[in-house]
């Protein structure tokens, strides 16, 4: 029997714990020290139903840092390597941001809201801490803070219908990555067609806890005859999709080069960011490692819950970071961030895995679907 987890008050809880709960939830985690749900039915069964209906997330973890101010735009820039110099009022840019070694500090949503205003919505990392330090440290005029915004997504193939019904019309209008503010009561919530899977759906931005009630409500009352019910990020689903997650896949000891973040990375140019000195020398030179997939030739594996040493005729090349059982493939994969010269899609790899060695091939990312973000 697994350990419980104790949740005391430093571990921040969530204002829609009662809907997660009254939907069964089974297990929590903590991200950016709040819970999370991760399972609700069971892993695999939680998986099937996004992919065919539509579920409500609590994503409230998913934190935002607000930086405010004539400088805004300028430490942002300052923070990643991404071009966000002609970014749209109301855009959503995937974002890694990178320390003065060129090293993954977060890799977070970033929503222009005006010239003066933007929202980084953050992976599991104090990127409120750290950019507080780098406004200080740099005299940027600009005011940082975590405002009350909890994030409430709708995810899967029937997350159209559902917020039709509840939003209206437009709000098939809205682009990828692209938001809008809709009314719902008479309260302006800003929509973003975004979220943490393959599956198509939205995330809205909620600032009061009893309209996010009343939300939950309006949902799951509108989407009886679309089988809406209580979800989470999937673990299957993510991998698939090559969705990399951070603190598992990718941490301060990679950078996105390594990361397969190249296009998100403007290097070689006239942006200012900073680690822009670092990987410009690490492009230079050519990543020594990876992140790649890896297909078992075994469609039984264990949980990942450490990272999994990966070798090559005897070589030890790396190790697997995130790993499931696909039912799509039927088999299982993984993430694995391996050394450069075996990167080759085929190769053989040897994984010791808890429950012995498995043997794996190397694949190409993503599995399925277009990859990471926009």
């Amino acid at each position: 029997m697994s350990p419980s987890l104790s949740i005391p008050r430093r571990i921040r809880s969530t204002p829609f714990r009662f809907f997660n709960e009254a939907q069964g939830v089974k297990a929590y985690t903590v991200y950016n020290h709040m819970l999370l749900p991760t399972v609700f039915h069971s892993v695999e069964d939680d998986y099937w139903h996004l992919k065919e209906h539509v579920q409500i997330w609590d994503v409230a973890c998913e934190r935002q840092v607000e930086i405010a101010g004539p400088d805004a735009a300028r430490l942002i820039q300052w923070m990643t390597p991404r071009d966000l110099r002609n970014a749209a009022p109301l855009q959503c840019l995937y974002a890694p941001l990178t320390d003065e070694r060129g090293g993954m500090v977060n890799d977070p949503i970033v929503i222009k809201l005006d010239p003066e205003r933007y929202w980084l919505s953050i992976a599991d990392s104090d990127v409120l801490l750290w950019a507080k330090g780098l406004a200080l440290g740099g005299g940027f005029d600009v005011t940082i803070c975590e405002p009350d915004v909890w994030p409430l997504a709708v995810q899967g193939p029937k997350s159209d219908a559902l917020l039709e019904q509840v939003f209206g019309r437009e709000v098939r209008d809205i682009r990828f990555f692209r938001c809008k503010w809709m009314s719902f009561r008479d309260h302006p919530l800003l929509i973003a067609r975004s979220g943490w899977s393959k599956q198509g759906g939205f995330e809205i931005y909620v600032d009061d806890k009893a309209l996010g009630t009343t939300l939950i409500a309006a949902l799951l009352e509108a989407g009886q005859s679309l089988n809406v019910r209580g979800g989470c990020p999937n673990a299957i689903e993510r991998i698939e999709g090559g969705l990399l997650s951070y603190g598992n896949d990718m941490t301060l000891l990679e950078n996105p080069l390594e990361c397969g973040l190249d296009k998100y990375c403007h290097i070689g140019g006239d942006l200012d960011f900073l680690g822009r000195d670092a990987l410009a020398k690490i492009k230079a030179e050519g990543v020594r490692r990876k992140i790649v997939g890896l297909k078992f030739s075994s469609d039984s594996i264990p949980a990942c819950s450490d990272a999994w040493p990966v070798s090559r005729a005897g070589e030890p090349i790396g190790e697997v970071t995130s790993a499931a059982v696909s039912p799509l493939f039927k088999c299982g994969i993984a993430f694995a961030m391996l050394a450069r010269g075996h990167w080759q899609e085929g190769h053989t790899v040897t994984v010791a895995t808890p429950e012995g060695p498995r043997e794996a091939a190397v694949s190409r990312l993503p599995f399925t679907g277009n990859g990471t973000g926009q």
